[in-house]
Order: C-alpha cells, then structure tokens, then sequence
C-alpha cells in the first residue's frame, strides 16, 4: 500500500502535483483561485497545499496570478506546447556546448520531424 499524504491524498512527487495542477488549469481555460483548483482536485489535496503548489508555480514563473477577491486567481503563462519547448530551451542553456547538444538532437529527429523543423527554421527567414 501507498504512503498517504497528512491531508489523505496519495504521496506523490512535487513535479507531480504540479503537472497535475497545470494541466487542471490548462482545461479551465480561465484562471482559477485556490478554492476553486482545491474543488476540482475533488479533494485530493488540502486548500493550504494547493496554495503552496500554486505559489511554487507562480515563482517558477509557470503561473500568471491577479487578485480575485481576498484571493489570487492563477492562470497558465502559456500552453502546453510552449511549456515544453521551455524545457527543451532550458536543457539547452544548461550545456556547455550547445552545437554538440543540438548536432545530436537533429542527428536523432526522424525525416519528418527534420523536415518540419527546416520548414520551421525557414519561416522565420
């Protein structure tokens, strides 16, 4: 058996959680206060942890946030797309060699993915 949570849901990473989270407030479509991201969670987690995660989220620059009352409201800075390649960005920036990192990176895309980055990288010619 799992080990629990003290708020009862099941003890999952961080990373986690916030994916959880994010992809929650991805398909609101609008920006949610804790409250409302705690309703929606059904209960799997207590009103303070969602307002830990979302802070957390919100210093890593993952989440917008607006008052909305006496509470914030949070919102996703972008989509899901845009989040990955902010990943793949920050990977990226954390290598020394970049040409290296990036040679093998195009050496492995398979030829359509090749070709739908050049026609890519053409665009913005």
């Amino acid at each position: 058996m799992g080990s629990q949570m003290p708020d009862g849901g099941p003890k999952q990473p961080n990373g986690a959680r916030e994916a959880q989270i994010l992809a929650l407030l991805q398909e609101a479509g609008a920006a949610l206060t804790p409250g409302e991201v705690t309703e929606r969670l059904g209960g799997e987690l207590t009103y303070s942890s969602v307002v830990t995660i979302l802070t957390r989220m919100h210093t890593k620059q993952l989440l917008t946030r607006a008052r909305h009352g006496r509470a914030f409201a949070y919102a996703p800075v972008t989509d899901d797309a845009g989040f990955a390649a902010r990943r793949m960005r920050t990977v990226l920036d954390e290598r020394p060699d970049r040409q290296a990192v990036l040679a093998r990176f195009a050496g492995e895309l398979s030829r359509s993915d090749a070709d739908l980055l050049r026609q890519l990288l053409d665009l913005d010619r």
